[in-house]
């Protein structure tokens, strides 16, 4: 703080002996033996001037916002609308999707699509907890790790084939840009009951029409795992050319295994990276719905007829959106917590795992 005094302004001041010449603005305290300098003793008139400096960040902050508006209307357009419409509509009662009435609010929802509470006919819905959620958890907890340790473990050796290493990146990358119900198709076929896997391993297995759900759901992650894969490649791979070679060839002095070298450097400093794919790829698998759709046909393994035994959380919500809308944002409201839930966890987590 200055503490400007009413004395007279002098021209230079004594110091360890020596005359030092001192600006026309500024004063000798002798008392408390300083020099105080008068910055500015006018009015500031322009707001974002400090000290004769122009503040030119906070002068242009409005073409910030708008270059941020056209995104943020985006935004709040096509993601916090529905989301708070979403939630509205899981509390009403017999929401007609097509007029926008309902005859009230409610919190059965959660408990009709639960199997608690029963529906307006008197019977129980049990295919949300029978066969939506089960089988969203099976993806989410098998799919998840495999994708990931395959796709890093496939990175690191792309990154040490460097000769070869542009095309074998663009043949791993092709199944992420080619379309989804086309896989799931040709899936269908590879796994066909007179299919090549039947043929190579002289077996007579029924993979998926017709198949016990158990089963079906084996050739359901084999292709859930080879479609994610090309992504996470990418983004390993990246990650991989940013790390510093000498520590793998610290690691060379010191004669550690490659396995040793993966464990103790690769993986510490790929940790954001990890991170990153990890929360995406829960929230994906969490959201699974084309790979049921492609490979089946429908919601189980006879299609569209039958016991809905494949099914997942997101195709229970498309499937009852517009006959029975109220339960279909419950299960959506259901499904934003879990993965809320779920990512939170991995944020916490990793704060003592992840590297930066």
């Amino acid at each position: 703080m200055f503490n400007f005094k009413k004395k007279q302004q002098l021209e230079s001041v004594e110091v360890s002996g020596q005359v030092a010449a001192l600006p026309p603005e500024s004063m000798y305290d002798e008392k408390d033996n300083v020099v105080v300098r008068l910055v500015s003793h006018r009015k500031n008139k322009k707001p974002y001037q400090i000290t004769g400096i122009e503040d030119v960040s906070a002068k242009n902050n409005w073409k910030a916002w708008l270059y941020l508006g056209p995104v943020i209307v985006l935004i709040a357009v096509f993601l916090i609308y529905p989301l708070i419409n979403t939630i509205f509509i899981a509390f009403t009662e017999n929401y007609q999707y097509a007029s926008g009435t309902f005859d009230g609010f409610t919190i059965n929802n959660f408990g009709v699509i639960l199997g608690l509470t029963p529906t307006s006919t008197g019977a129980f819905e049990s295919n949300f907890t029978r066969y939506a959620i089960p089988n969203t958890f099976i993806i989410v907890f098998v799919t998840v790790p495999c994708s990931t340790a395959l796709a890093l473990i496939i990175s690191v050796a792309l990154n040490s084939i460097k000769w070869f290493q542009k095309v074998l990146q663009t043949i791993f990358f092709l199944p992420y840009v080619t379309n989804a119900i086309a896989i799931g198709m040709v899936f269908s076929v590879i796994f066909d009951k007179n299919g090549i896997i039947n043929y190579l391993f002289n077996s007579d297995i029924t993979w998926i029409y017709g198949a016990d759900p158990k089963i079906a759901m084996i050739p359901l992650c084999i292709y859930i795992v080879w479609s994610s894969i090309p992504f996470k490649i990418l983004v390993f791979l990246s990650g991989l050319q940013g790390i510093d070679k000498q520590y793998y060839q610290a690691a060379q002095i010191d004669s550690c295994s490659k396995a040793k070298t993966l464990w103790k450097i690769t993986v510490p400093l790929l940790s954001p990276q990890i991170l990153y794919i990890l929360v995406t790829s829960f929230i994906g698998a969490f959201k699974e719905y084309t790979s049921v759709v492609g490979l089946f046909d429908g919601p189980g393994t006879m299609g569209t007829n039958g016991d809905p035994n494949m099914e997942t959380i997101v195709f229970y919500i498309y499937e009852r959106l517009s006959q029975q809308t109220s339960l279909a944002a419950a299960a959506a409201v259901f499904l934003f917590v879990i993965i809320l839930l779920f990512t939170l966890l991995q944020f916490i987590v990793s704060k003592s795992r992840v590297h930066y």
